[in-house]
């Protein structure tokens, strides 16, 4: 598999052979998972759900022969949207990033549900080039890159679109050549109530990268806007048996999140809804007690394969009681039935399946990081890392030695909003895990602090480290700013951390080197790091951390 050295030069990090004893060095990360929703019997003919486990919201997919390609939102996480490659829908090896370098992405002070929102990507037969559309919010607003070869990681620089007055901007590209760009904005009549929003589309000239004419709006409020429907947005347009078919995610990303349809003759419309059964997908109304539970689920996107077969991605929730789930939103995926002329991901009272017959594609066999299910893995951090690694806003210095990995502290803790600290982390992708680290801490000032830490967002984070004190080395246990467990550490001495997750429960253990047994230093309620009690979109980063 592709490296994370191979983007060293494209994000800042220090890489050096020898390193002083001084800091935080760690020398190897654990995780492993076991969630009950992976544990099914899955024969070979079917796969299991989500594809991509943890922090992966907001899907998007496109086709060039039998190369699929997916993207994600990261928001203020760097690099930033993933780029991941598959030849069967199911296994999916990440490549890249699409936003490696820091003058495609500048994240400073960014807040942390601000930054990359809802990419979308779509390949253009026309000129043989990928396309990927965004918004980064608080930040240059709308944008697209280009390239020829998404395995080369060399995406454009952005290049702007100010006409758009809103987000979640995507590409169509018609049979005729023609181009557009249907985004989520601001109705032309005016805004309503609050969460009333509208559906409007650009042509767009490809060789002038450009926008041209008048914006047209397609449609506002939602389908039944004497309703009041909340949050039309992430829309796509689709051409099939000669109609154009409207998507759009409806009633925001929360329990009531569902998706729609609307059909047209033209691709500017008018778009209508009535012989369709809407929505498309929910779970909005099914019992709350059903197992392997699944909420939230929209924001699709559809693909055809090469065998004409119609699947669809989409986000969804997996909560370990009422609506808190600390795993973020991630991405499933289901067949689409087309039977009744429009496209149906699941028909409305159905429970997404845990376990689903996989598509008519031959199986992708890939070297990466897993996805999904139950598994376990170890990372040397002496070796070049991969790309499962995000840093938060900007690049942490670090450096990799035979002793393992540096980090640089940086002035600012994690509770620090805005700020740019020493945050090196993976995406927790199981309810119940485990996180461990060998940390060797050599501070040289009072005040200086490593370990390891389940980072939310600033006002929602816990960390296990240690950390120089007026009293001298210390074992501690934050949440966020406030100190809820310390012992006395031994200087010299290595020390293993912990934290065990199971459900809302998180527990944060150590070890020394010398020693054989885990010693608990406390256990923290992890529903304050749920997306519900938490806010923003993100999930939970389970992170090395250094700061003075």
């Amino acid at each position: 598999m592709k490296k994370f050295s191979l983007l060293i030069a494209l994000v800042s990090i220090i890489c050096a052979c020898g390193q002083t004893q001084e800091g935080a060095i760690f020398a190897s990360f654990y995780y492993a998972g076991e969630d009950a929703c992976f544990a099914h019997e899955v024969s070979a003919s079917e796969f299991q759900n989500p594809v991509l486990a943890g922090f992966f919201p907001d899907p998007s997919v496109c086709r060039k022969g039998d190369d699929y390609f997916m993207v994600n939102s990261t928001f203020s996480y760097f690099p930033g949207v993933p780029i991941q490659h598959s030849k069967d829908l199911v296994h999916w090896e990440q490549i890249g990033y699409v936003l490696n370098r820091e003058s495609q992405l500048q994240l400073d002070s960014a807040h942390i549900a601000w930054g990359v929102y809802a990419p979308d990507i779509q390949y253009n037969e026309g000129n043989d080039t990928f396309y990927m559309v965004n918004t980064i919010v608080m930040g240059i607003n709308n944008f697209f890159v280009k390239t020829k070869d998404p395995f080369a990681g060399n995406w454009s620089d952005p290049i702007l679109l100010p006409e758009l007055d809103g987000i979640d901007p995507s590409f169509f590209f018609d049979e005729d050549g023609k181009a557009y760009i249907v985004y989520n904005g601001d109705p032309l009549e005016g805004t309503q109530y609050d969460g009333h929003r509208a559906i409007k589309l650009y042509e767009f000239d490809l060789q002038t990268d450009k926008v041209v004419g008048e914006c047209i709006q397609l449609l506002s409020a939602g389908i039944h806007p004497e309703e009041e429907p909340q949050w039309i947005e992430g829309p796509h347009i689709y051409k099939h048996d000669g109609k154009y078919f409207l998507m759009a995610a409806e009633g925001g990303t929360g329990t009531n999140h569902s998706e729609v349809i609307l059909v047209a003759d033209n691709v500017k419309g008018p778009y209508t809804h009535v012989d369709i059964q809407n929505p498309v997908l929910t779970q909005r109304t099914l019992p709350e007690d059903r197992t392997d539970k699944v909420t939230s689920t929209g924001h699709a996107d559809l693909i055809w394969t090469q065998n004409g077969d119609c699947w669809a991605f989409f986000l969804g929730c997996r909560p370990y009681d009422g609506d808190n789930y600390n795993t973020g939103r991630e991405t499933f995926l289901l067949p689409v039935d087309w039977s009744k002329g429009y496209p149906v991901i699941l028909p409305d009272g159905e429970a997404v399946p845990a376990v689903c017959k996989r598509p008519n594609l031959p199986e992708y066999q890939v070297n990466d990081y897993p996805k999904n299910g139950n598994f376990k893995w170890t990372v040397d951090l002496t070796q070049p890392l991969d790309y499962r690694w995000l840093f938060l806003r900007k690049p942490a210095e670090y450096s990799q030695s035979k002793a393992g990995l540096k980090l640089e502290p940086r002035e600012w803790k994690i509770y620090q909003e805005f700020t740019n600290p020493a945050l090196l982390g993976v995406r927790q992708q199981h309810q119940n895990f485990i996180a461990s680290t060998k940390l060797s801490f050599h501070p040289t000032s009072v005040g200086e602090i490593a370990g390891l830490a389940a980072f939310q967002n600033e006002n929602a984070n816990f960390t296990i480290g240690e950390e120089m004190t007026e009293n001298g080395l210390q074992i501690v246990l934050y949440d966020c700013d406030a100190k809820v467990g310390s012992e006395t550490a031994e200087e010299g001495q290595d020390v293993y951390l912990k934290i065990t997750g199971q459900g809302p429960k998180y527990y944060f253990e150590y070890r020394f080197e010398n020693a054989k047994e885990w010693k608990l230093l406390g256990m923290l309620d992890g529903h304050k790091l749920s997306t519900k009690n938490a806010g923003g979109f993100t999930g939970v980063v389970l992170a090395m951390y250094s700061a003075k």
